[in-house]
């Protein structure tokens, strides 16, 4: 097996510092999230669920598919938001034998509380131009069309 060119070369110390600062920045993400998640009494995975579901309803294998998890971890994840309310099953309009949870409104009300609370970049990208949040923007999305397949 042969390196491609981009394996085999070391990567430079400006690269390199640029995906210490992103893995800074994912894990600031990561324990503020996981403080917002507590503190509507959800777990990390829950309320990743929850927020994905409060854009659009999805059947449940793809979204095992989107939090890289087993079919059945979801099941047991959306059965617990749903006993609280916040997640309901229903058929699928495309295929009625396929199931897809949905957030309900309060659902919704709980994500969008989740997303608010979520501060520390916050003031930061608001210390930016609009010019510079487009250009973070437009760079941040050319780095996730062009990495691995994350749908």
């Amino acid at each position: 097996m042969s390196a491609t060119p981009n394996q085999s070369r070391r990567p430079d110390d400006l690269t390199l510092e640029v995906v210490d600062l992103i893995g800074s920045v994912v894990a600031r993400y990561h324990e503020e999230f996981e403080e917002a998640a507590a503190g509507h009494a959800l777990t990390g995975a829950q309320a990743k669920l929850l927020s994905l579901l409060s854009l659009d309803p999805l059947p449940m294998r793809k979204l095992a598919h989107k939090l890289r998890c087993e079919p059945s971890n979801v099941t047991g994840i959306v059965d617990r938001l749903e006993a609280r309310g916040l997640v309901e099953r229903r058929p699928d309009p495309a295929d009625r034998r396929v199931k897809v949870a949905a957030a309900t409104d309060e659902g919704r009300r709980v994500a969008r509380s989740l997303r608010e609370s979520l501060h520390f970049a916050r003031e930061p990208l608001a210390a930016l131009s609009e010019e510079e949040r487009l250009a973070l923007r437009d760079l941040l999305r050319r780095m996730v069309e062009t990495g691995p397949e994350t749908a």
